[in-house]
């Protein structure tokens, strides 16, 4: 039902920046990777390919390589981090991307091209260390 009058409404601690998230089945994450949540929201390490959501980077190791999809978990810190920019020069993030998209190569690494991947977030930086990406 719609609000009447005003309401209280409570935040996540953290504003949901730290979140846990069921780890896929088979799944290995890294600590300090680029993590995405799959079709059924399972999360495991980025990868190129359609369709995932990126979720934020690992806060700790995750192996779930034995178990079911949800049988582990991973904490995931959402916010701006320094992912690697692609190798392929026609591919590389660049000023001109700044408050623009950029899409997952894979774990830790970020690219300006869609074509059969997902997106990372949103550009914020270009610098010598790498791209700083919004994920949220």
């Amino acid at each position: 039902m719609a609000l009447t009058a005003g309401r209280d409404t409570p935040e996540l601690a953290e504003g949901g920046k730290r979140i846990v998230l069921p780890v896929a089945a088979g799944a290995v994450i890294f600590d300090g990777g680029l993590v995405v949540l799959d079709a059924s929201g399972n999360a495991k390490a980025a990868v190129k390919a359609e369709g995932l959501t990126a979720a934020g980077r690992a806060e700790e190791y995750s192996d779930n390589t034995s178990g079911a999809a949800g049988d582990k978990t991973v904490k995931v810190r959402r916010g701006v981090f320094v992912w690697n920019n692609t190798t392929t020069a026609a591919n590389k993030v660049k000023p001109e991307h700044v408050l623009k998209d950029c899409y997952i190569v894979d774990d830790c690494t970020v690219s300006s091209v869609a074509t059969g991947s997902s997106r990372a977030g949103k550009v914020i930086a270009v610098t010598d260390d790498g791209i700083a990406v919004e994920t949220l």
